[in-house]
Parts: structure tokens; C-alpha cells; sequence
């Protein structure tokens, strides 16, 4: 065989409801920690995605004005409070460059 049998390669274990569990507690504490550093008007929401192979989930920040700012992570990546300073510091960026190219009351 080369390499195109069914067991062939890594096999990734089906994720548990422990591991749901866990991946959604550290998505709200990545969400809640990216929420304290910004102001109230961006919004911040996360969402876990996965089949058989795995699981992700993504935090994502809107700034007032301005795209979309967001970040995946895995289970055990173990960065969450960088990953809400960079996404917080990202989206207050997207923001200010936004705000350069279409200043407030400039339509």
C-alpha cells in the first residue's frame, strides 16, 4: 500500500462533548476578554465549528466602522489572552484606517 489505505496517516479522535465543553469556555473567556478591551460599540461574537476530524472556533470583532476583524483557534492552543489583545488591537485599527478613508458625516 501507498499511503491510500483508509488507516493510513494520522487519525484525529472524534470529538467528546468535553471537549464542546471546554472549546465554548474558552471561546467565551477569548470573547468576554476581547469585549473588556474595546468600547461598546464594536461587537464581539465567536461561533465552534467542526465535524468527526476536529473542532474550531472563531472569535470575530466588528468595529464601528470598518470590515470585520476575526481569529481561529483550537482546543488547547493556550493563547487567549494574546489572541484578545490582538484581535481588540486589530479591530481598533481596522476602525481608525476605516475612519481615515470615510470620515464621520462624509458621505
Amino acid at each position: 500500500m501507498h499511503g491510500n489505505a483508509p488507516h493510513s496517516g494520522r487519525s484525529e479522535p472524534t470529538p467528546t462533548s468535553e471537549d464542546r465543553r471546554a472549546l465554548r469556555r474558552e471561546l467565551v473567556d477569548i470573547a468576554s476578554s476581547t469585549r473588556d478591551l474595546l468600547a461598546d460599540d464594536f461587537i464581539v461574537g465567536g461561533e465552534i465549528a467542526g465535524d468527526d476530524t476536529g473542532l474550531q472556533a472563531r472569535v470575530a470583532v466588528q468595529p464601528p466602522v470598518g470590515s470585520v476583524v476575526s481569529a481561529g483557534f483550537e482546543l488547547g492552543d493556550g493563547e487567549a489572552e494574546t489572541l484578545a489583545q490582538e484581535l481588540a488591537a486589530g479591530a481598533v485599527m481596522e476602525a481608525k484606517n476605516a475612519g481615515r478613508d470615510h470620515p464621520r458625516g462624509a458621505r
